[in-house]
């Protein structure tokens, strides 16, 4: 008989659903954490990242310049983006235009060109309604570049997270390297470098800390270690938000 962890009894008991939004650089483990928490609370998991991947895939499929901003917005009226639930492999799928993307949207030819694409503001708004419709129901983790700041400026629970350079660029090269993809480790932390300061200099909601955000550095945690940690925040955040709603 499989046992139901602490938290996830905490969660039945309580029946006030939150928002979690995380942000923070490329490769912190942000989506890692998200996915963690989300199965731990029975909450759905929205990766926003694979949403700005699925365009950049489009607009580099129809061989679009990704500098081109006019030629890019033309393209979203055509395109469709849907995070569903695959229950019998227990994972989130990213699908375009009905079809799954997930392995595509990974590939060194999309991380090279999301940061160009996120960047422009019609873009943004685009995913951004997208990501609120979805959250509108409360009960998710979602994670990205300003999810705390944009997207859900009144979540519950906020958590910016980082890590030195170093540790993400092993992180981001085992991970690459364990996919069978051709890249040197020096290439993996240029990339990693380039989309940093695009993403922390864009006009279009750039990346930075939430006032109210958490700042959690997880370069020297273990998996484990950083779910325990964030889970007992989450736990004191659903309680909070519990009373709120007794008292009113």
């Amino acid at each position: 008989m499989r046992l139901e962890s602490p938290m996830r009894i905490f969660v039945e008991i309580m029946s006030e659903k939150i928002v979690i939004a995380i942000d923070g650089y490329s490769s912190c483990g942000k989506s890692t954490l998200a996915k963690d928490l989300a199965r731990e609370l029975n909450y759905i998991y929205i990766d926003s990242g694979a949403m700005y991947r699925a365009v950049t895939l489009y607009v580099l499929q129809k061989e679009i310049d990704v500098n081109d901003h006019e030629a890019v917005v033309a393209e979203l009226p055509n395109i469709q983006i849907e995070c569903i639930y695959n229950q019998e492999e227990d994972k989130m799928e990213t699908l375009l235009n009905g079809k799954n993307v997930d392995e595509q949207i990974r590939s060194p030819w999309v991380s090279q060109n999301v940061s160009e694409v996120s960047i422009i503001k019609e873009v943004r708004a685009f995913l951004v309604e997208q990501q609120q419709r979805i959250g509108a129901e409360k009960g998710i983790a979602m994670d990205g570049r300003d999810i705390g700041t944009v997207v859900f400026k009144d979540a519950e629970l906020k958590i910016f997270l980082t890590a030195d350079i170093e540790t993400r660029a092993r992180r981001r090269y085992e991970e690459v390297q364990a996919n069978g993809v051709a890249m040197s480790y020096e290439e993996v932390k240029h990339n990693l470098s380039h989309r940093d300061r695009i993403d922390s200099s864009r006009e279009e909601s750039p990346l930075f800390k939430a006032d109210d955000a958490l700042l959690f550095d997880n370069s020297i945690l273990s998996r484990q270690e950083q779910l325990r940690l964030v889970l007992n925040m989450a736990k004191r955040r659903i309680e909070e938000a519990q009373k709120r709603t007794v008292k009113n």
